[in-house]
């Protein structure tokens, strides 16, 4: 079994007792991947960075199954592993606290002007005069994607006063704090839009000149999920003149950030990692869901340790 990562859980492994796991490192390219597959011909790989190709499938022919540490599956290719028979799952709902919280953080860090005061304040400065900040209290917020992660955002939303409206086009029994509208009443009704949805060919740069236009002037946008849902330059560009207030980013369109990116000199773009979903607790959930959807998999298809 092969992991794209240098660690799995504890808990995780010893799911996998039985099972020869090998690690592909810290930062491991596609091309390593592939080496790996060929050299190692694994059963099931669980997918933590980096992409898996068609490459790396055709170079392990008994591989039976791609486990996503995690919920968003954009790095695999699907298609082809549809094509060779091999199944592709995810552990959904896994890190939904988790991102769930980071994006709230992101919230509220944008509109309490929590790091810019920080900053004054770390400056010796004491802006109690002059600063006004924003409440969310009466505010509406609007989510796109409404998974397990969305709808938690929207619990919390909630609890504190904002009217939450959402759009996915594939969720069903949604709770009475989330109100279903379409994707134009999200860009002109929400006074803060936080993105939850996975990123597909449809809606690579749906946030974007046009439909940051159509939004209320300072509204603020939050991104958990995928750094492909938004074009970066027109967000940019929409921030500085002030159309979006601020913006709080944990993902991005390329990954990990280059030295010198234009948000990095932007004060009201708020950056995080990719570490929504990396807390000590989901490390755990994703990492024991993982090895026990490739066990499933793996257990119907019976293949022996």
């Amino acid at each position: 079994m092969l992991v794209t990562a240098a660690d799995l859980a504890p808990q995780a492994l010893a799911l996998l007792d039985g099972y020869d796991v090998v690690y592909a490192g810290r930062t491991p390219s596609e091309e390593d991947i592939v080496a790996l597959c060929r050299a190692h011909d694994p059963v099931a790989i669980i997918v933590r960075y980096s992409k898996v190709g068609a490459a790396a499938m055709d170079a392990a022919p008994s591989l039976k199954v791609i486990s996503k540490h995690g919920s968003g599956t954009d790095t695999i290719d699907k298609q082809a592993a549809q094509a060779r028979g091999i199944a592709v799952v995810a552990a959904a709902g896994a890190n939904a606290a988790a991102v769930a919280e980071q994006a709230m953080a992101l919230l509220l860090a944008c509109v309490k002007s929590v790091v810019a005061l920080d900053g004054r304040m770390h400056a010796g400065h004491w802006d109690k005069a002059t600063h006004k900040s924003t409440e969310l209290a009466g505010k509406t917020l609007g989510l796109v994607g409404l998974g397990a992660i969305g709808r938690r955002v929207a619990r919390m939303a909630a609890s504190m006063d904002m009217r939450v409206i959402g759009f996915d086009p594939y969720a069903r029994d949604l709770p009475e704090a989330i109100q279903a509208v379409d994707l134009d009443a999200i860009w002109r009704e929400s006074d803060a839009i936080s993105l939850h949805c996975p990123l597909t060919e449809e809606n690579r740069g749906m946030v974007n000149a046009e439909t940051l236009g159509r939004c209320r002037r300072g509204v603020v946008i939050v991104n958990t999920a995928r750094g492909g849902l938004i074009d970066e330059t027109a967000l940019l560009q929409a921030v500085r003149q002030g159309q979006v207030l601020a913006a709080g980013l944990d993902s991005f369109a390329t990954e990990p950030m280059h030295a010198g990116h234009p948000f990095q000199s932007e004060p009201n773009i708020i950056l995080s990692p990719h570490i929504g979903g990396v807390t000590r607790e989901a490390y755990v959930k994703m990492g024991v869901a993982a090895a026990e959807n490739a066990l499933a998999v793996l257990r119907q298809a019976a293949v022996p340790h």
